[in-house]
């Protein structure tokens, strides 16, 4: 009897052991242009979304999660390298001098368009760990998904956006679709098909819509409920509620196929949404300003063989922390001479302990102009931004602005609007921030540009004008 007892220890210890070892799978959702404000789990009902609730209800929820940029491309590299723009040099999309050159102060810094081939990216590092990596969405950080980690890629390009959601498709790399098939289906159903191929191993889905980024063109059959709800675009609401059932079915399927329990999902956007699209209020602003609309972004994080179902978290966390936490809950080492700049967040993930305070950065060397003077809510009516820097220091959210060097302190535990400016009135706390701010510069030795631009205040020729509008009409889709 002893004998039996203690060879059912053993094998329990064995399984236990396993258990142990055994990696998560991961699958990162990362939505388009998708607001703080645009889903029912951070209180915005108006939107349906039951199923990122729902995901929400079994896993964490940051109050206070941050993009590491205030548009596409940038944000993405930040993330898939795991470093601040300060080292890629990925500022914006297409060129840094946006906006009419008679209203730039100065030169901005050039812009890098693609992560270098030897910068190595968060699924090229689960790839040399042995998990099977797929992209089924937009990149933006290159043109080739598969040179750059990817072992499947459905949709991934350098394009910015989609052009149109409907079959026929505009994409590159993607097998056409039946006439009106609808793209975040398509990319759902793709990303379903790799993981069902590959569920015997370890797998990494990276799922980047191209929801919610413009062109809103949401299933038609989805709108008619919103059209007496105020405040909101029916048809934006139904883009976002479209997006919310196909995150549904690829939950359900992991339901049924028993891989919810080591899953990781991490659910985020690349950035703020677009304020004149959907208000996203209480915060200023949205996307391409670096005022909290434009880089607050929602966050969910479900793992639950390790994460507290309906957990929340409020230490504020930014998306260059995504490389370092999933290496860490894989247990995936850090590849030699990889620099990360953010830090793993797997201590709050778990509730074991929590992470050492922090300050936060965004250094945008570069222009971005206006999307509408009504809406916008930036500092100026003609630019979402112009060229400076913004930290957040616990409550305190420090800007500074190249062109005149001035400043604007808010505290956000008052005024997460950022409305009143405190630079003036407390200058010992803005002494201290702009010390530790210019530490950082020096540091990650961050471009300031100081040039003054030739052409400001004066008139554009008829001509240059016309070329400017006709190469603007060109490249909206990816330069938003």
């Amino acid at each position: 009897m002893m004998k039996y007892i203690n060879i059912c220890v053993l094998l329990f210890g064995a399984v236990l052991a396993t258990q142990a070892e055994e990696k998560p799978n991961i699958i990162y959702i990362n939505a388009d242009d998708y607001g703080i404000m645009d889903s029912g789990f951070m209180g915005r009902k108006e939107y349906v979304t039951p199923n990122l609730d729902k995901l929400a209800s079994r896993g964490m929820v940051f109050t206070n999660a941050y993009a590491p940029a205030a548009n596409c491309a940038p944000s993405r590299a930040c993330i898939l390298s795991g470093q601040y723009a300060t080292r890629h040099g990925v500022y914006t999309v297409g060129e840094s001098d946006r906006g009419k050159a008679s209203d730039r102060k100065i030169i901005p810094t050039k812009n890098t368009l693609s992560l270098q081939p030897d910068n190595l990216t968060l699924l090229g590092a689960f790839q040399q760990a042995g998990y099977k990596t797929g992209n089924f969405g937009k990149w933006h950080v290159g043109e080739d998904p598969k040179a750059q980690g990817c072992d499947v890629n459905v949709g991934g390009s350098h394009a910015g956006g989609t052009g149109k959601y409907f079959a026929p498709y505009k994409l590159k790399n993607i097998e056409q679709g039946p006439k009106g098939e609808h793209l975040p289906k398509r990319l759902t159903d793709e990303a379903i098909k790799f993981i069902e191929a590959n569920k015997s191993e370890n797998f990494f889905v990276y799922l980047a819509y191209y929801q919610v980024h413009t062109p809103i063109q949401p299933r038609m059959d989805l709108v008619a409920k919103y059209n007496d709800v105020p405040g909101i675009q029916p048809k934006y609401a139904a883009l976002i509620e479209g997006m919310d059932i196909y995150i549904g079915e690829l939950m359900d399927y992991l339901d049924k196929s028993g891989l919810s329990e080591n899953t990781i999902i991490l659910f985020s956007s690349d950035n703020g949404g677009i304020n004149k699209i959907s208000d996203q209020a209480p915060y200023r602003a949205g996307k391409g300003s670096y005022y909290e609309g434009g880089t607050r972004v929602p966050m969910i994080v479900s793992w639950p063989a390790k994460v507290k179902a309906g957990s929340r978290s409020d230490v504020p966390v930014i998306g260059l922390d995504f490389y370092p936490t999933l290496l860490d809950a894989a247990t995936v080492s850090v590849p030699q001479d990889k620099i990360l700049d953010g830090k793993s967040i797997l201590p709050i993930l778990t509730q074991e302990s929590g992470i050492e305070k922090r300050n936060l950065f965004w250094h945008f060397p570069i222009y971005l102009q206006a999307y509408s003077v009504d809406n916008d809510e930036g500092r100026d009516p003609l630019f979402r931004t112009r060229p400076g820097s913004t930290m957040l220091s616990g409550k305190w959210k420090l800007h500074e602005y190249f062109e005149d060097g001035s400043f604007e302190l808010y505290n956000l535990e008052d005024d997460k609007g950022e409305r009143t400016n405190l630079a003036e009135s407390m200058p010992e706390k803005l002494a201290e921030l702009k010390k530790l701010l210019y530490a950082w510069r020096a540091e990650m030795n961050a471009p300031v540009p100081t040039a003054k631009n030739p052409q400001f205040g004066k008139k554009q020729s008829d001509s240059k004008s016309k070329k400017g509008k006709k190469n603007k009409k060109k490249k909206a889709s990816d330069k938003k």
